[in-house]
């Protein structure tokens, strides 16, 4: 911790810090949104074959206008099993017949059908237009909804890797710069895309750029902060992103039309391109890469911010290298990638991260399927976190982290499978409301025992595991297309396994968090010994 020693000197949690963690909570609400957008911009709308009879406006069968709409659509659209129109096929011809009040010709066959033939009319009381809309993504076409999510989780996993090693290689403020500056131009030309490759292409960019400035932003806010304040400043992290959802849900309830959406919260993110010159740089991070002149003046600015210009002027780089000597050494030797994978304790939790995943992002990606209101759901999930997050961290200081991973993960499990086996009606929407809230306290608990400061490289391959996770989710829904219980079902075990799964790991209650890998595989031998030696030593409530 020799670099909190001068994080101090130059006054801890100043004015300087204040206003660089604004900024950067300010990014990651603002580009947050752009993970969750499409549960707006990609809404499946109420939908059925286009038919002539009733669809065309220049020749219409009706010209005497005795007949109503609702008539003309039961003599054109079959009716599924629950006795409501089809969504993907129509008549070949119209079935006069089915005017009749007794409805039964025992001695016919069954009516002819084909696919729609002639595209689609969609309802539009709630939604203008969506990606749905502008390419027809329903009926034989419904699994590349599914598809544009997976391209940009498929973004996020390529950026978790390149960019983690991005970031160690040029700075934390350069990367996350440029990663803004990309995020804007993608996402705003994704508005205009002209066809539905093009629009996936932009979105794989758009998913490798965000997944780097949320990474930044906590890389940046955590390495310019104390030890004392770090649990709390990550908090604020999270919260932040909380606010971008609500902020989102409330402008899309404003904003029906899909491209006024994508654009409305992707314009705004040139303007935080432009601000973020003005971001300092990681201090610990320049030193530790061979930069110490450059850090050396970071410190001393944050010093003359914060007040404190007798530190800044007191400051040397023989004091720098002398407190920070432990660190320089320990930089030479950096984990490679195989390392990583060569630590069984991390290797497991990396294997929990994937499997909490991917139910967490089954659903976090799939509000509509709640068949609840989406605005709502979005808000209350924002507005939930706060008390969460405070009831995480009593869990956690209290009952462990293992007891507590079980119960919140098995929990999750136990409501998925119940809404699956539920019978159709309101229980099951209040059911899967309530199931959103644990799913997003396990995910802030399994985060904060599963990183480590092992760099943003580290932190970038045990982030891609989770993406996978996470990327895997939306192609799960596929399957709904065949059982629409299945992926309910897959993302049910495996939290109920998840949860099991914990107990494989080393309790970490009341234990400092490991600095490096080999603290991580000591954990377990230096658990026990604590249980049976002394008990005053430093905890990281986080």
């Amino acid at each position: 911790m020799a670099f909190q020693d001068l994080l101090e000197q130059v006054g801890g949690m100043g004015r300087f810090q204040i206003i660089q963690m604004a900024f950067l909570l300010l990014c990651n609400a603002m580009v947050f949104p752009h993970v969750i957008l499409e549960n707006f911009t990609a809404v499946i709308l109420g939908h059925r074959c286009w038919v002539h009879i009733l669809d065309n406006d220049t020749v219409s069968d009706n010209a005497t206008g005795t007949l109503s709409q609702d008539t003309l659509l039961r003599i054109s659209i079959p009716l599924d099993s629950n006795l409501r129109p089809e969504k993907c096929r129509r008549f070949i011809h119209p079935q006069w017949q089915l005017l009749h009040q007794n409805g039964t010709f025992s001695n016919m066959s069954e009516p002819d059908t084909e696919p729609c033939m002639d595209g689609w009319v969609y309802d539009r009381s709630s939604f203008l237009s969506t990606t749905v809309t502008e390419w027809d993504l329903v009926c034989e076409s419904q699994s590349l909804n599914s598809v544009t999510k997976f391209v940009f989780m498929a973004g996020v996993l390529i950026g978790e890797i390149v960019c983690g090693y991005l970031t160690d290689r040029f700075g934390r403020r350069l990367v996350m710069t440029w990663s803004l500056f990309l995020l804007a131009l993608m996402e705003t030309y994704a508005a205009l895309a002209p066809t539905f490759l093009v629009y996936c292409s932009l979105r794989f960019l758009a998913g490798i750029s965000t997944t780097t400035i949320l990474t930044n932003t906590v890389l940046l806010i955590v390495e310019w902060t104390t030890s004392k304040y770090q649990a709390t400043v990550t908090t604020l992290a999270m919260l932040s992103a909380s606010i971008g959802q609500i902020m989102l849900a409330s402008l899309a309830y404003g904003i029906r039309n899909w491209h006024s959406l994508q654009l409305v919260v992707s314009i705004p993110i040139f303007f935080l391109f432009i601000s973020s010159r003005w971001v300092s740089e990681s201090a610990q991070w320049l030193i530790i890469n061979n930069k110490p002149e450059e850090g050396l003046q970071k410190l001393k600015k944050a010093a003359q911010v914060n007040g404190m210009e007798t530190s800044a002027d007191t400051l040397t780089m023989e004091a720098v290298r002398s407190t920070m000597k432990e660190e320089l050494k320990a930089a030479q030797t950096k984990p490679s990638l195989c390392n990583l994978f060569h630590t069984p304790n991390l290797c497991k939790r990396i294997c929990l991260l994937f499997a909490i995943m991917l139910p967490t992002f089954g659903l976090l990606l799939h509000l509509q399927h709640l068949g609840i209101n989406v605005f709502l759901v979005q808000i209350l999930l924002g507005a939930v976190k706060l008390p969460v997050n405070y009831v995480s961290i009593w869990t956690l200081n209290h009952k462990g982290r293992r007891i507590s991973l079980f119960f919140f993960t098995s929990m999750v499990g136990v409501i998925f499978m119940t809404i699956v086996f539920l019978p159709e009606g309101e229980e099951i929407a209040q059911g899967k409301k309530g199931n959103i809230f644990p799913t997003f306290l396990r995910i802030f608990q399994v985060v904060t025992t599963v990183i480590q400061t092992i760099g943003a490289t580290g932190l970038g391959i045990i982030g891609a595991c989770g993406s996978l996770g996470a990327a895997l989710a939306p192609l799960l829904m596929i399957l709904e297309m065949y059982s629409a219980p299945l992926p309910w079902i897959i993302y049910g075990i495996s939290s109920i396994l998840t949860g099991l799964a914990v107990f494989l790991l080393p309790e970490t209650r009341n234990q400092p968090l490991p600095d490096f890998l080999q603290d991580t595989e000591n954990e377990g031998k230096f658990s026990r010994k604590r249980n049976q030696g002394d008990t005053s030593i430093k905890v990281t409530h986080f």
